[in-house]
Parts: structure tokens; sequence; C-alpha cells
């Protein structure tokens, strides 16, 4: 074996260990200061799902975001990341556990912003760039990679039922039970469970046949599915109650919130 095989594969037990570590040793860290009037402002400006809550939820979902800083760290890699991007991240992983009032994302531990598409070694240059978003596994484990240009659009664009960071967060919730399939055992009670399973094989079979609008991807497995359809629930719940009643009311149960009650408006 060669001096640099060996070296090799000392930093890949390196990091796996300095990451078995960083989820070993992991202290949730409480907030001690006041909400910045800063961030509340770039909510304000930029997350409708903030500006619908009530005064009291509002002040949850702030107390939920501090936390979520406080405890994960987000870093640009090749670009500038501002406050904007930060509160843009928290809020994806806020809403889809807002209806649970203890979630903490212990598996997750450091966010990488990266400035548009990469592909599947991370590469953010040459071709088959086509990933917006990742959930890192082995060596990647409790890290999440996204696009900065996705995660702004996807709080920019009101009509297209994406949002790259909430997909994303989705997947880490499915994943927290041990296996990302579209079963989020933490979150679903088991009365949802085989409804749940039945539904996503019809569905996935209705967007193969080209008979749904739901985004294409979603037809990819059970875990995609998932993630696509949560991305439509939180970004456009009126239209997917009328168009898709019994998938809006299994959602809802799964996440515990009623979103066609809420004016998502800009």
């Amino acid at each position: 074996m060669t001096v640099f095989s060996l070296l090799f594969i000392s930093i890949i037990i390196g990091f796996f260990i300095y990451t078995w570590k960083r989820k070993k040793n992991k202290v949730w860290i409480k907030p001690s200061e006041p909400f910045p009037t800063e961030w509340r402002t770039i909510l304000n400006n930029n997350i409708p799902y903030y500006k619908s809550l009530s005064d009291d939820e509002k002040k949850r979902f702030e107390l939920k975001i501090q936390e979520f800083l406080l405890n994960c760290k987000i870093t640009g890699v090749k670009t500038n990341v501002d406050e904007t991007d930060k509160i843009l991240v928290a809020a994806s992983a806020i809403i889809p556990i807002f209806g649970f009032e203890d979630w903490k994302y212990i598996n997750l531990y450091e966010v990488l912003i990266y400035p548009t598409l990469f592909n599947e070694k991370f590469e953010t240059e040459g071709e088959e760039r086509r990933v917006s978003g990742m959930v890192g596994n082995g060596p990647m484990e409790g890290v999440m990679i996204l696009s900065q240009k996705a995660l702004r659009l996807g709080f920019q664009n009101e009509t297209d039922k994406k949002n790259t960071a909430i997909h994303e967060f989705v997947h880490l919730i499915d994943k927290v039970d041990g296996t990302v399939d579209g079963i989020p055992a933490l979150l679903m009670e088991k009365q949802y469970a085989i409804p749940w399973l039945d539904f996503i094989s019809k569905k996935i079979e209705e967007i193969h046949e080209g008979k749904s609008d739901i985004n294409p991807y979603g037809g990819t497995n059970r875990a995609e599915f998932f993630s696509v359809v949560s991305e439509y629930f939180f970004e456009r719940p009126k239209l997917l109650k009328r168009k898709h009643p019994e998938l809006y009311k299994l959602l809802e149960g799964i996440f515990k919130q009623d979103m066609s009650k809420r004016n998502l408006k800009k």
C-alpha cells in the first residue's frame, strides 16, 4: 500500500470519527437573545408562510428559526451567504415541522450553499450539473447541500409548486427513522401508514401515465414522491386540495397543518 493510499484512508477514517463525535456530543442550544429585527424584516419580505401566522405562532416560528441557526452552521462554497440566505434555509427547515412542538434536526449540523447547480461529485463546473439540492450520506452524513439560486427561487416563484430547500428538508425528516423511503415514521401516526402506502402507488402510476399535474420527478420513487408533494402542499395548498383532496388530507394528517387556511400571498 502506497503512502498516498494510507494518507487517503487516514483522512476518511478521521472524517468518520469527527462526524460521529459531532452527532454523539451534540447538545441543542437554546436562544438567549431577542429575535433580531433585521431577521423579522427578512421573514416579512420573503416568507409568505410566516406572514400567514397569528402573532403567537410568529413568536414560536421565530424561536424555532433562532434555534435552528444556533445549532446548524450555514456555509457558502464559492459564494457569499448573506442573512437572507440563512433565513431562507432556516424557514425551509421550520415550515414542514411547525406542527411538531419539540422537533429538532439532530441529524444535521451543516448546510453548504453552492452558487448554482452541481453534479453528484459536488462539482460546480463542467457537464452533468443537474442537482439543486442533496442530503449527504456516508462521509457527508449530517450535511445538506443546496444551490443558492434554487434556494432563492423557491421563495420568489409563488406558482410553480416547487421549493428545493423544503424538498431536501422533507428528505431529512424522512431519514430520521433510518431510511429515506417516503414513509416518515416519526411524523406519521399509525392510522395513516397503510392509506399512505396505497395512495403513493396510485399517484405515482398517474404520474407515469401523464394524468397528473404533480411534478414528474415525483414518479421517480416513494421518497421523491413524498418530497415533491410536500413542496406542492406548502407552496400551493389550495390548488392541491382542489385537485387532489385525498392526498391533501393525508398530508394534512402527516404534517399536522391545514395549509389551505393560510393566506400565502406576499
